[in-house]
């Protein structure tokens, strides 16, 4: 079994009574994030129309991790509901409200309710990297290939 890793969180008051992100089954990566939109006023999005939809969480991520922000697959499946700049990034030193940003590519109106799953946090670990700029790169078999070099798509 994977260690579990305690990451606090604050509820923000319209978030209040709402389920914390969790992990629908012992291997899922993703926790899913809910809409913390008014019971009295579900947010509408429109075929081709976004919002900025909130969580109602502030999240404080381990030092050296960061969250990322994807889709479900069945709101984009189903719904042709994404999150628009994904994977949205959430830094280890952002204290801010966490907030989805959805866009409705598909033809009919969708509708968000309060405690809507609406997508899903990943949180991984990166490497801090610093450029340092050369002359040449070390030459490798792939070279400059790219973009369908190695065949049909």
């Amino acid at each position: 079994m994977t260690e579990i890793t305690s990451v606090p969180v604050q509820l923000l008051p319209h978030g209040e009574g709402l389920q914390l992100p969790a992990h629908s089954t012992e291997d899922s990566a993703g926790l899913d994030l809910r809409a913390a939109v008014p019971e009295e006023e579900p947010l509408t999005l429109n075929p081709g129309a976004f919002a900025m939809v909130p969580t109602g969480l502030q999240i404080a991520l381990p030092k050296g991790t960061e969250g990322q922000v994807r889709p479900r697959s069945g709101l984009a499946a189903k719904h042709g509901v994404t999150v628009l700049n994904s994977p949205g990034t959430i830094d280890a030193d952002y204290r801010g409200e966490c907030k989805v940003i959805l866009i409705n590519h598909g033809s009919e109106p969708f509708v968000i309710t309060r405690g809507e799953r609406i997508a899903q946090l990943v949180v991984g670990r990166y490497v801090p990297i610093q450029f340092e700029r050369v002359e040449s790169l070390e030459e490798t078999e792939r070279g400059a290939g790219g973009f369908g070099h190695t065949g049909r798509g």
